[in-house]
């Protein structure tokens, strides 16, 4: 987790509600599926849209959205369940401590944050077992620490 990690942040707050919008319509081009779209989405969806219950559903949006860009969602490839679920923790941990406000300057504070680097999962999970079917398959506890709950 020392490796150097340089984000791509967002503009304004129409490029991440346009993310937003476009995943639950599954219209965005596969290529703006980018790891900092993800957790822009997540943040999104948790601050702007109350009428989702992400933990019901971020599951079925992601994988909606996968197949309509021609994606599979299957043992290997596709959406990673306790990956999702672990950022949704982590975006929640975020929103809970940052004292940021409006949607860019807080997304952008994220993907800057421990919260937002790719290997953030990888403090609760060992390799092994978050790289596992299982785990990618449905929510795994994690094995080297609890995740945060806010």
């Amino acid at each position: 987790m020392t490796t150097e990690y340089s984000p791509r942040l967002f503009a304004g707050d129409h490029d991440i509600r346009a993310l937003g919008e476009g995943l639950l319509a599954c219209s965005l081009p596969r290529a703006a599926w980018t790891h900092e779209a993800h957790l822009a989405a997540c943040l999104w969806l948790l601050t702007e849209r109350p009428d989702i219950d992400v933990d019901a559903r971020i599951a079925s949006l992601i994988c909606a959205f996968n197949e309509s860009v021609g994606g599979v969602n299957d043992d290997t490839q596709g959406y990673h369940d306790s990956i999702t679920r672990a950022y949704v923790a982590g975006v929640r941990l975020f929103l809970s401590e940052t004292r940021e406000t409006g949607l860019t300057a807080r997304v952008n504070a994220l993907l800057r944050s421990e919260m937002g680097r790719r290997d953030w999962p990888l403090r609760f999970y060992s390799r092994e077992l978050l790289f596992s079917v299982p785990a990618r398959r449905g929510f795994v506890e994690p094995d080297l620490m609890p995740l945060p709950r806010t």
